[in-house]
């Protein structure tokens, strides 16, 4: 009895009802189309693309590297120089060409559009033809949302395929074991996902009528409307019929009139005798439409526990000091993100591209990444009272460590009988060699700081 009864999806869905699995109220939003609405949000709206950057790019720049996990070294060299990063607790090799080659900054750019989109889908391509009897991944092509007609889904609500449309041939089906599948808030067998921008929209929306209005509201009351009124009727004129047309005339000159008055170094008017042209604004108090916006906007950054967005400016609330404490929250957010793109790309590159070459049970190293955000600070005070608590031990890894966070240069490795020498040379009074006088600087820290009982 281990086999499921339940289900999540009840067929393969269409494109139909990949809109009704997705769960949208909001015609306006149902996919296909709010893969355009999501996309002039990101382009037209200032906040909006603050907001994007303010989630990617801390997770672009933050440190990825190759963790060995217990993998062999010939599987931890072979997955680190396809991937172009750098393995953990190694120092760096020089790079090798990059022409032609999977490129690991290019790919998290584009597999952070799931905040965008909902989703983003890449192709796995393999280089068989560089090494004989080794298959090397080329890239992971990106599959444009735009292009994805229909996603395959099986009763489990397990992916099993996407479908792009075809151009100058038939549809392109990718099955799901040559996709990379980056999915934001996926629920049951929603592949689709939801944008990150899905809980901003009504408040973007909003916003946008409301710049709008203040655009048309200075434009009309900054100038005036133009108020034409015609000149009075000749005293000669005596036939009803003539004083009608007259009148319509007079109406329809001073309706064109007014309609193609504008401002400028040349702009001026002429009217008959008797006839007025007034430039009249709006009487009264105006809608303050400054604070609608200013509320939108800070909804719009609350939607992604961005509030430090608003703070400090002129007419905000709280201050600089209210960051800390926000953004405590925001880099949680940030490295839950990032951890999910690590998890998707050690399940479905990494571990493939080990199956591929080593086999299923093969151990495969692990993709991590720096945590974003301020941690403990590990100070050379604070490593160095580590170090006579016995807390921690000098190893070639925390050596590399410090030289890498302090701007170090890379330690020279010396051979067996240099170690020797230096050795012998630290018990002399006064030692020469340079290994030998930091051993013996250290032999002396550590007769200072602990007590003679204990030494």
């Amino acid at each position: 009895m281990t086999g499921e009864r339940g289900y999540q999806a009840t067929n393969l869905p269409s494109w139909g009802t990949l809109a009704d699995e997705s769960n949208e109220t909001n015609p306006e939003l149902l996919w296909p189309l709010s893969l355009e609405v999501f996309d002039n949000m990101r382009r037209e709206d200032a906040q909006v693309g603050s907001v994007l950057r303010a989630v990617q790019l801390p997770i672009r720049s933050t440190s990825w590297v190759i963790d060995p996990a217990g993998a062999s070294p010939e599987v931890v060299d072979f997955v680190a120089g396809d991937l172009g990063l750098p393995v953990k607790g190694r120092q760096e090799t020089a790079p090798t060409r990059t022409g032609g080659r999977f490129s690991w900054s290019e790919h998290l750019r584009m597999a952070l559009l799931e905040h965008v989109f909902g989703h983003s889908f890449f192709e796995q391509v393999y280089d068989v033809k560089r090494e004989p009897g080794k298959a090397h991944l080329a890239k992971l092509a990106w599959r444009p949302p735009r292009t994805i007609s229909n996603i395959e889904v099986a009763i489990d609500g397990g992916l099993v395929a996407i479908v792009q449309s075809g151009l100058l041939k038939n549809d392109v089906r990718i099955p799901v074991d040559r996709l990379v599948a980056y999915v934001n808030d996926r629920e049951g067998a929603n592949w689709l996902g939801q944008s990150l921008l899905r809980t901003a929209y009504k408040n973007w929306l909003l916003k946008d009528r409301m710049l709008r209005a203040q655009a048309l509201t200075v434009e009309r009351n900054g100038l005036g409307v133009p108020v034409y009124e015609g000149a009075p009727i000749p005293t000669t004129m005596t036939d009803l019929e003539k004083i009608r047309e007259w009148q319509e005339s007079e109406k329809a000159a001073g309706l064109a009139l007014a309609t193609g008055f504008g401002a400028g170094p040349r702009a001026g008017a002429s009217i008959p005798n008797g006839a007025k042209l007034e430039l009249k604004g709006v009487t009264g108090d105006l809608p303050d439409t400054d604070a609608p916006i200013r509320y939108h906007d800070e909804q719009i950054a609350r939607a992604v526990l961005a509030h430090f967005l608003n703070l400090g400016g002129d007419n905000s609330k709280g201050s600089y000091a209210l960051s800390d404490v926000l953004g405590g929250f925001f880099t949680d957010s940030l490295n839950t993100v990032a951890q999910h793109i690590a998890d998707i790309f050690n399940q479905h590159v990494i571990e493939d591209l080990v199956d591929l070459n080593w086999g299923p049970e093969e151990p495969a190293p692990r993709l991590v990444f720096e945590p974003i955000g301020s941690g403990q600070p590990a100070t050379s005070t604070a490593i160095k009272e580590l170090i006579l608590a016995g807390a921690i031990t000098v190893d070639s890894s925390l050596e590399a460590y410090m030289r890498d966070r302090y701007g170090l240069p890379v330690r020279d490795e010396p051979d067996d009988a240099a170690i020797a020498a230096a050795l012998a040379d630290a018990s002399d009074p006064e030692p020469t060699n340079l290994v030998a006088r930091v051993v013996r600087a250290f032999r002396n820290l550590r007769r200072s700081e602990v007590p003679e009982e204990d030494a």
